[in-house]
Parts: structure tokens; sequence; C-alpha cells
């Protein structure tokens, strides 16, 4: 069994050299789940769109702070749930209850976190708009 981590080159690396090549690994994840995942896609047009959006609404920082940190945590919460679907689905197609449960749970972080982001969002446009 080879190391784990070598086919990357990550063991033994240290310093700003492990840094480096951990932030273009971590590049690459973006690029694959931009192509491989239509929901990362479809998330980083409504960042792209939602956090120019945050700097032209009349709200204070903090609240700022929030909007845009939802919207990643949106992003982030999708990779983790694509990387979960990844690897049950490398380890086998075969239908499984755990794999099922996994991959079920994972969707419900994507929901959780899409509702969270809706929740803030609302709360910081209901005085804009009502207010």
């Amino acid at each position: 069994m080879e190391k784990q981590g070598s086919e990357f080159g990550t063991k033994g690396a240290t310093g700003i050299t492990r840094i480096v090549r951990a932030f273009f690994y971590s590049l690459d994840g973006i690029g694959s789940a931009f192509r491989h995942e239509a929901a990362f896609r479809q998330e980083s047009i409504l960042a792209m769109l939602l956090v120019p959006l945050s700097f032209l609404l009349p709200v204070d920082a903090s609240m700022r702070v929030l909007m845009i940190v939802s919207v990643l945590g949106v992003m982030i919460v999708e990779l983790l749930n694509s990387a979960v679907e990844a690897v049950v689905d490398y380890i086998s197609m075969e239908k499984h209850p755990l794999a099922k449960r996994a991959k079920d749970m994972g969707s419900a972080a994507v929901l959780m976190s899409l509702l969270s982001c809706g929740a803030v969002w609302a709360t910081a446009l209901y005085p804009l708009l009502f207010g």
C-alpha cells in the first residue's frame, strides 16, 4: 500500500513548501468542484452576485460580514458534501443503507447552510425593504 499523501507530494514537505503545495491542491479542489458539481457552479454564481451586493447595501460592517460568511459557508458545506459523495461512490456504486445515510446527511448539511444563509440575508434585507 502506498503511503498516504505520496501521490500528491505532501509527505515530507515542511514549511513554506508544504503551504504552497497545499494552496495549489486546494485550488485544484475548487476547480474540480466547479467542473464536476453543478450545485457548486450554481452556488458560485450566487456568491458572485451576493458578495458584491452586500457592499452596495446600507448595512453595518458586522451584518455585511455575516452576509458574506453565510454565502461562503454554503460553498464550504457543498465542497464537503461533494467530497463525501465522491468517496462513497469511489468505494462502491452499489446501493447500501450507510452510503445513502452519508449522502443524505451531506445533502441535509447543504440544505441547512442554505437556510441559514437565507435567514441572514432576510434579516439584513427586511429593514431595508419594510422598515
